[in-house]
């Protein structure tokens, strides 16, 4: 019995340790460090109690346990995530069944690790732009057959691209649901972000994980009422006090363009070089520099400061787009 609840409480409190770490260094929240702190400190105050009894029953050389090799595979932060929250929450139900005179301690901290669960899961919306930097804005329109476009989307995704945007302004709304379940099936096969433009009832109906706004597009907090806290809102931005309206309102990331003059956007101004190193001073959300960026000006957008690029054209219709992709990667 003693092995079973010292196996429990520092499984436990090793558990807290890896979550803390998540909430403080990665997800920057003060207020969900402290509770994972005090659950820790609680568990820490249980254990010294009899602390010597556990010492002494514990026999680490004889536990078959640690010759069971684990299956799982953790390779990203929502999977050491997943994990570890798992690992607490089964440590606390094993220690409440094994000391029941501490039954409603468990429970409680068990029941307060569910809330903290949905609460970092919905917080980590904030990381997952984290190493993101070629973002790929597309349509296929100037594909002969669906076939050809998704060919080349895989291509692409396939090159390094990391977010997809699908942008069809004159397609159907049921046939972009239809091509946007097919992308979005793509995106999860090479663990790239779905993005949907200007539709947020598409972005909804498709379960992307989000949506891209221009300046006369719905606004920020309408959007995320429908899409969902846990929703990757980004808004397209030409000046300054965009950008930092973009900030107030509360969004994920900003297009920043465009910088060059671009066929995809025509009669809009480019912005130039000026406004991409103004948002590198300046703007603290990840940014992405778009508009007429191909592999002969990436250099300079990036020597301005861009640290993420959105690319159209010099991907999606180059001769071969998973090439093209690892070349701007490795710019990157």
């Amino acid at each position: 019995m003693k092995r079973i609840i010292d196996a429990n409480l520092n499984r436990g409190t090793e558990a807290l340790r890896v979550l803390e770490e998540i909430s403080r260094f990665i997800l920057d929240d003060k207020e969900i460090s402290n509770s994972l702190k005090i659950i820790r400190h609680r568990l820490n105050t249980i254990q010294d109690l009899d602390y010597e009894s556990y010492l002494n029953a514990r026999d680490t050389e004889n536990d078959v346990g640690t010759k069971i090799k684990n299956p799982d595979k953790r390779n990203n932060l929502k999977s050491i995530f997943k994990a570890n929250i798992k690992r607490l929450q089964q440590s606390l139900r094993v220690l409440a069944e094994y000391m029941p005179e501490n039954y409603d301690v468990f429970e409680e901290l068990r029941y307060k690790s569910y809330t903290l669960e949905k609460n970092m899961w919905d917080k980590m919306k904030k990381i997952k732009l984290l190493n993101r930097k070629l973002y790929l804005v597309t349509n296929s329109d100037k594909f002969d057959s669906e076939d050809l476009f998704l060919d080349a989307v895989a291509s692409a995704l396939k090159g390094g691209v990391d977010i997809l945007q699908l942008r069809e302004k004159n397609m159907p709304a049921n046939k972009i649901i239809e091509l946007g379940k097919k992308i979005k099936l793509l995106c999860g096969e090479y663990n790239a972000l779905f993005i949907v433009n200007d539709r947020v009832d598409i972005a909804f109906a498709v379960g992307a994980d989000g949506v891209h706004l221009g300046q006369d597009d719905m606004d920020i907090q309408s959007a995320r009422e429908i899409l969902g806290e846990n929703a990757i809102i980004g808004v397209s931005t030409h000046a300054p006090e965009q950008a930092q309206k973009a900030v107030l309102d509360g969004a994920d990331y900003i297009g920043v363009g465009p910088v060059f003059t671009t066929p995809t956007k025509p009669g809009r101004q480019s912005v130039g070089l000026e406004y991409v190193k103004w948002v590198s001073d300046n703007i603290d959300l990840p940014a992405f520099a778009i508009g007429g960026i191909d592999l002969d000006n990436v250099n300079e957008v990036i020597s301005n400061g861009a640290k993420r690029i959105a690319v159209v054209r010099a991907i999606i219709n180059s001769v071969n787009p998973e090439i093209a992709a690892r070349a701007f990667l490795e710019v990157l």
